[in-house]
């Protein structure tokens, strides 16, 4: 059975290669987290790993390009929406507290942005929906705010959208989604 280091280690290899296979690496139970290794050849297989500082719910889990799993926001019980995130390193099996974002959130989106830093949008607050948006840097661990949208949304959804552009001096290569599209 793989650990969970070793399948978040794969992941990279294994989008750019997957043939008839589909990856669910992580699945919140508790205050557990649980690893899922669905393969088209073998049953699913659970196996427990490190322990989240604060078990939640409605959050998000983003993959850095360092290997590490970012776990940002959610809730803990009803009622109770936190701002905390929490960074897990598969080489060790260990949680580790992050910055917090400026509001509680729950229901939102994550986006691995290009400049490898993490945009939360949206999602859930203690007073209602949010339009809100914040950046998490994972050199620093801190987050910014940044734009909102025009509305106030929860749980949404999130796609890259391409963006053309017609200077020839463009920034972005042309494999860059530089633009989302949040529905």
């Amino acid at each position: 059975m793989k650990t969970l280091h070793s399948l978040i280690a794969g992941l990279r290899p294994a989008l750019s290669t997957i043939k008839g296979r589909t990856a669910f690496p992580l699945l919140y139970l508790n205050v557990s987290l649980l690893l899922v290794q669905p393969c088209t050849a073998a049953p699913f297989k659970f196996e427990h790993t490190g322990t989240l500082i604060d078990g939640r719910s409605q959050h998000t889990a983003t993959l850095l390009p360092n290997g590490k799993v970012l776990v940002a926001a959610g809730l803990f019980d009803p009622g109770h929406i936190l701002a905390s995130a929490e960074l897990y390193d598969p080489a060790t099996g260990v949680w580790s507290s992050t910055g917090s974002l400026a509001e509680a959130r729950t229901g939102h989106t994550a986006t691995l942005l290009p400049n490898k830093k993490v945009l939360v949008v949206g999602g859930g607050g203690v007073a209602g929906n949010l339009a809100s948006a914040q950046l998490y840097d994972p050199a620093t661990g801190v987050w910014t705010n940044t734009g909102s949208l025009l509305e106030a949304r929860e749980s949404h959804t999130v796609a890259p959208v391409r963006v053309h552009h017609a200077s020839p001096t463009r920034t972005h290569p042309p494999f860059c989604y530089p633009s989302l599209a949040y529905v």
